[in-house]
């Protein structure tokens, strides 16, 4: 890379006389630790040097990203945040490169800091000066968020849906009220009588529509999400005393139900009154969305519905719809982009994860090999925390192929899913192997990560153009 000057000091990467990379301080060494060689001290890339060197380049610091249209970049072995700045340079559109989950970091053996330093590195070397977010993602409770805190996230994801009572969808009225009666009142600022004055007075009115609550509307709202809106509150409390500024999602995805259009109005609604600032909501929409494959079901209602989700976000304003596990939807971007006017922030993870395993597949075959096995081996267990419907018995043993065939799985269902979910396993037997081929074939990696993500940035780009 060349040299980068800020406030008299040069930075820049280098090899060492290893091969292996380092930083290079010419000037000002306040903070950083390393060896002299001339006037130039080298560094390790560790944690302690990244430190410094987001104290003294400020653009490498993490910043909130407000309402613009925004894509989280999940990178599960750390190598992928070079292609995804390749794929989105002079797009527009705002980047979070660091976003790991709690259940992630476990399965990778990873950090909220080493996921913080990986992205840092990457925007350092390839001179991205826009602001960038890091996203802390699925926190589920106020134990999650220390070491997200220290690294200096800015992006906080709150996963309430534990709090969410899914049998509220079936549950009788009276068994409604009975739950209704038992909700936080204290904790959420208000009485039953207070939500029935407000929610039951008549129609309300939205940017494009409208909607009417019903008793049984109200309270299946209610009895389905009141504890996770009092949750969500607490966590927010508590990042307000930790954090001085913030972006903050909600995300209630991963429920067994969708959220109909009244559960969304109650949530941010609420949410508003309750003054949580959210700049995202996540709800359930209609249909499946699975790991790495389209969306799953009808598109013409996923519209509809979409349309309406998105007539309550432009009335209750200040905040963008989330769409989670929203890598390879290809099928529908363009009706979200249009429908929520780019208000939109799309997460996507585990698709770098199989870009990564197509670089594999071009230039060590029988290593693919042995991730494919393993893979398969692991789909089972690996899959219990997800919801798929991928089924092992279509992927093929590595005995049953033949080597130009392999980069076909890439585009079976089966087979992208099971390849998806055992990232975990595949980094607790693989991880050094994995990251050693792909450092020596970055300019690979990095090409495949630019062209998957030009057809997942496009349909926000022709919207954008359109207005």
């Amino acid at each position: 890379m060349e040299p980068i000057l800020y406030n008299q000091t040069k930075y820049h990467i280098d090899l060492d006389s290893g091969g292996k990379k380092v930083l290079c301080v010419e000037g000002d060494h306040t903070g950083f630790s390393g060896t002299m060689q001339g006037d130039v001290l080298l560094c390790p890339l560790d944690a302690e040097n990244a430190g410094a060197l987001r104290e003294a380049l400020p653009w490498l610091k993490p910043q909130t990203l407000g309402l613009a249209v925004s894509f989280g970049f999940g990178d599960r072995i750390g190598l992928a945040s070079y292609g995804h700045i390749e794929a989105l340079r002079g797009t527009g559109i705002a980047p979070i490169f660091a976003q790991q989950s709690v259940r992630e970091n476990d399965r990778t053996g990873r950090t909220p800091q080493i996921v913080m330093d990986d992205a840092m590195w990457a925007v350092f070397e390839q001179d991205w000066r826009e602001p960038w977010g890091a996203d802390a993602d699925h926190v589920k409770e106020i134990a999650d968020l220390g070491p997200f805190i220290e690294a200096g996230y800015s992006f906080y994801t709150i996963d309430p849906n534990e709090y969410v009572d899914n049998k509220a969808q079936e549950d009788t009225i009276d068994t409604l009220r009975q739950k209704v009666g038992r909700l936080p009142w204290e904790a959420l600022g208000t009485t039953l009588d207070e939500m029935r004055a407000g929610f039951l007075a008549g129609p309300i009115e939205l940017e494009g529509g409208s909607i009417t609550f019903t008793e049984e509307t109200l309270y299946r709202a209610l009895a389905k999400y009141g504890h996770a809106v009092a949750h969500i509150k607490s966590i927010t409390d508590y990042l307000r005393e930790q954090v001085e500024d913030f972006d903050l999602e909600t995300s209630v995805d991963e429920t067994d139900t969708p959220t109909s259009v009244e559960e969304h109005y109650y949530l941010a609604s609420e949410l508003r009154r309750l003054d949580v600032p959210i700049v995202s909501l996540a709800p359930r929409f209609v249909g499946s969305f699975q790991k790495g494959v389209d969306y799953i079901g009808d598109i013409a209602e996923f519209d509809r519905e979409l349309e309406r989700h998105a007539c309550v976000m432009h009335t209750i304003g200040g905040y963008k719809l989330s769409v989670h596990t929203g890598s390879d939807k290809l099928s529908i971007y363009p009706s979200i982009a249009q429908k929520a006017h780019n208000l939109v922030h799309v997460k996507t993870a585990g698709t770098s994860y199989l870009e990564a395993l197509k670089v594999i597949v071009e230039v060590d075959k029988p290593f693919f090999r042995e991730i494919l096995e393993l893979s398969r081996s692991r789909y089972e267990t690996d899959r219990k925390t997800y919801h798929l419907s991928g089924e092992v018995e279509k992927v093929p043993a590595s005995s049953e192929l033949e080597d130009n065939q392999l980069m076909g799985l890439f585009d079976q269902f089966d087979a992208r899913q099971v390849l998806h979910v055992a990232f975990g396993s595949v980094m607790d037997q693989f991880a050094d192997r994995l990251k050693d081929t792909l450092q020596a074939n970055m300019d690979l990696y990095d090409h495949f990560l630019t062209v998957h993500f030009t057809k997942h940035l496009e349909p926000f780009l022709k919207y954008g153009e359109n207005q």
